[in-house]
């Protein structure tokens, strides 16, 4: 199944073991999100770090781990499919996730 994650799902998996993290190494999913994600990342690395108690290098680690699953996307892959996901997008933040997911015909 091909599926859209947002940092939250991301953050999620870099902060504890549990199901969210199971999914990034679920063979069964294809997943996908804008190549932005990474910028969401480094933006909260230090609340991330504070939060899942590794250091910043055990956090890379499991990022370069996780990101290998991901085909990210940047945003001129999906452009076209902004103005609809605007219309749909509850949250202005989650506008460019909503029109990935447009483009592959996916769920998010």
């Amino acid at each position: 199944m091909l599926i859209v994650v947002d940092a939250n799902e991301l953050f999620s998996a870099l902060i504890s073991t549990g199901k969210t993290s199971d999914l990034f190494f679920n063979d069964n999913l294809n997943i996908s999100s804008p190549e932005f994600i990474l910028n969401e990342f480094f933006k909260y690395k230090e609340l991330i770090c504070e939060k899942s108690g590794l250091t910043e290098r055990e956090i890379f680690s499991l990022l370069f781990l996780i990101s290998s699953r991901i085909t990210f996307f940047k945003t001129e892959d999906f452009k076209d499919f902004l103005p609809e996901a605007k219309a749909i997008s509850p949250d202005p933040d989650d506008i460019e996730y909503f029109a990935l997911a447009l483009k592959l015909n996916c769920p998010m």
